[in-house]
């Protein structure tokens, strides 16, 4: 989210914050297990688990660097810039090993005002040590319009990419073709639609469940039905943005804010999933078909002075205004 909509935003969360909670809302155990020592680090908004170390990167305003911290101490151990310059990044993902080495997915697929043409995909090498790279960009596109996002998952088995929007009402999943491409549009097609303002998501390592965040909950559902099986409350953070999930289950969240904690969630037992892969291939979206993926996604139409889409933008006040009415209406009720 950009700076520009971040003193309105607040104020509405503080004004919906006031509303009653959801009874079926539960709180687990948290932990501090770390708090950023490094004062680059101000606006955590993607999140990686690797183990001893996590991955986390701003959202816009940065320039195009992933932060590799060191669990134990806070401390930022390494770093990789990735490419020249990066719009609005919002998520990160794991990507899987290459010649030995982590990478992780980023996704600058943030879009306040509904104006960017495509979104973007990176994949970046990371570990200790500060390094340049080029990494490959991928060109996404959705099939109606631009949309907000800040929630990428991609599957642990399969490896495919999904995009959830962020909207008042609730997001819309997206899926991306299975074989990404760097020489032209990749279309994004629609699955379903998820309730929730969501700034986040994880798969869990089996690959059937996924975990999906707002400011201060976060839902465990289904995949590929995207059933929701149970919702509990986060810790109180300053701007709740990013949540990961190890290999072995372990939750991890973030939140913007310099030196801000890494809080460690522990779901309620009857919550926690296998971390075992399924025995069963795990069925790919019905929206998707090899057909539909063999097609090239039109280039949109863009005006050429700005860059940006044409037509009517989705100004970030009318969000904004929403929310406080809705927060509003919630007091009221209470």
């Amino acid at each position: 989210m950009t700076r520009t909509a971040r003193a309105g935003l607040a104020a509405v969360l503080a004004a919906v914050a006031l509303a009653p909670a959801a009874a079926a809302t539960a709180q687990p155990a948290a932990e501090e297990r770390a708090a950023f020592t490094d004062e680059r680090i101000d606006e955590s908004s993607g999140l990686v688990d690797l183990g001893d170390v996590v991955v986390t990167v701003n959202d816009s305003g940065d320039d195009a660097i992933v932060y590799v911290v060191d669990l134990t101490t806070g401390d930022t151990v390494g770093t990789t810039v990735f490419a020249d310059s990066v719009v609005d990044v919002e998520a990160l993902a794991p990507a899987g090993d290459v010649d030995g080495e982590p990478t992780v997915w980023v996704g600058d697929i943030g879009d306040n005002a509904g104006r960017r043409p495509d979104i973007r995909l990176y994949r970046v090498p990371v570990g200790r040590g500060d390094r340049e790279v080029a990494a490959p960009a991928y060109r996404l596109v959705y099939p109606d319009r631009a949309q907000d996002a800040e929630t990428l998952l991609v599957h642990p088995d399969t490896g495919r990419v999904l995009i959830v929007t962020k909207s008042l009402f609730g997001g819309t999943v997206y899926v991306a073709p299975k074989q990404l491409r760097t020489d032209r549009l990749n279309r994004l097609r629609p699955v379903t639609r998820v309730s929730g303002f969501l700034t986040d998501g994880a798969f869990w390592p089996d690959g059937r469940h996924v975990v999906l965040r707002d400011y201060g909950a976060a839902s465990l559902l289904t995949y590929p039905g995207f059933e929701r099986l149970g919702e509990i409350a986060l810790p109180e953070q300053e701007q709740g943005e990013a949540i990961s999930v190890g290999a072995d289950g372990r939750v991890l969240v973030s939140t913007e804010g310099r030196y801000s904690v890494i809080h460690e969630v522990r779901l309620p037992p009857a919550l926690v999933p296998s971390t075992e892969p399924g025995l069963e291939s795990v069925a790919e979206p019905e929206s998707v078909t090899d057909d539909e993926e063999a097609e090239s996604a039109a280039a949109p139409e863009v005006d050429p002075a700005t860059g940006l889409l044409d037509g009517p933008a989705v100004p970030v006040a009318v969000t904004l205004a929403g929310l406080l009415i809705v927060g509003l209406v919630l007091r009221r009720r209470s």
